[in-house]
């Protein structure tokens, strides 16, 4: 099964200007952990609620702080060709737990792994990279 089949893509994106507070506001209006940061339309990273927490709150930034300091630009991305088991095994790797699809650097879809989980009918793929991803990690930037 292609990763198409079970993206979500719907997905929306912020510039890199936006604040801190919006942007947390914009995660719990659409009920989502993790939002990519799109400039002129490419791709240049994402922010999860996790880094709002760890890079903005703990080391005391402003609410009104622009996002770019604190989204991860550190890039992992699939394309809608990939089969769910190599996008599963991509963020185990990573241990990433959403993984942006793109084409041509443009945002097209997301995958977490819930959806591999529910609906990629790969149960194993699913535990195996939440093994992975559930591992302590090594800081990102």
């Amino acid at each position: 099964m292609k990763i198409a089949e079970i993206m979500t893509t719907d997905v929306e994106t912020c510039p890199p200007t936006v604040t801190i507070q919006d942007i947390a506001a914009k995660m719990r209006e659409i009920n989502v952990g993790s939002i990519p940061i799109c400039e002129e339309g490419r791709i240049v990273g994402i922010v999860t609620d996790r880094d709002i927490v760890l890079r903005g709150i703990a080391e005391e930034l402003g609410t009104d702080a622009p996002i770019s300091e604190i989204f991860s630009e550190t890039l992992i991305t699939g394309t809608e060709e990939m089969l769910v088991e190599e996008a599963a095994s991509l963020m185990a790797r990573h241990q990433i737990r959403r993984l942006p699809i793109v084409r041509q650097e443009q945002v097209i879809g997301i995958v977490s792994l819930g959806d591999i989980a529910v609906r990629g009918k790969t149960p194993h793929e699913a535990e195996t990279a939440l093994e992975k991803v559930s591992e302590p990690a090594k800081p990102r930037r």
